[in-house]
């Protein structure tokens, strides 16, 4: 079984469309299970498109996507529900409201908002914990807040904690289009709306770090 975790998407639904493709060839028919860290959308000129590209996925096969949550999905949600909206539209929101076609957030189709809403903020399988945004160091992984699985930066980064389990995670966009691979975590989000790629880890059950990146451009 290959476990392929996918970074921050932020509306680029053509990166995606190209970086499941590659999956699909790299699996060679194996059974894999795919993992999406959150931030589907904002910034980014599809999020309609990657919010629909997810669901499809996770309504054909739902116990082989995961989709988690992302800080962008939580602000798209407060705005829907009409709090701090300009925080959303100085991310990114009006984007994601341009691809779906609609002037407010609260005119977003009311399935998108309860599909949102529904997301997990963590998922963890034998080797691995994954996340968007980090995990606390005193805490660990279940016993994190909400708002830390979305948001955390520090101390989480440069913590070097061992969880338990390797942690892979998006959020801090890698400066080099390149993963951030460390010792105890893997950080996949390699700016793909900034200019970089669309990074994927390819995991194994019998280590937790990735085996493999695979990436589109």
């Amino acid at each position: 079984m290959l476990t392929y975790a996918i970074g921050d998407i932020h509306g680029r639904t053509d990166l995606l469309d190209r970086l499941l493709a590659r999956i699909e060839t790299h699996r060679a028919g194996r059974a894999r299970r795919l993992v999406f860290l959150g931030d589907a959308v904002d910034r980014g000129p599809d999020s309609a498109g990657a919010v629909v590209r997810l669901r499809t996925l996770q309504g054909r096969e739902p116990e082989a996507v995961t989709c988690l949550m992302g800080n962008h999905e939580a602000m798209l949600l407060d705005a829907a529900a009409g709090s701090n909206l300009d925080l959303w539209e100085l991310n990114g929101g009006g984007t994601t409201l341009a691809s779906f076609g609609v002037a407010h957030p609260r005119d977003l189709p009311r399935d998108v908002v309860a599909w949102l809403a529904a997301l997990p903020t963590l998922h963890g399988d034998a080797r691995r914990w994954y996340v968007h945004g980090g995990l606390d160091p005193v805490l660990g992984a279940e016993g994190s807040a909400r708002e830390t699985r979305l948001w955390m930066r520090e101390p989480f980064l440069s913590s070097g904690h061992d969880f338990g389990r390797h942690v892979v995670h998006g959020h801090t966009p890698t400066r080099d289009g390149r993963p951030e691979l460390e010792t105890f975590r893997t950080n996949l989000d390699t700016g793909a709306v900034f200019g970089g790629p669309l990074s994927a880890g390819v995991f194994d059950d019998g280590r937790g770090p990735p085996v493999e990146i695979l990436t589109a451009r």
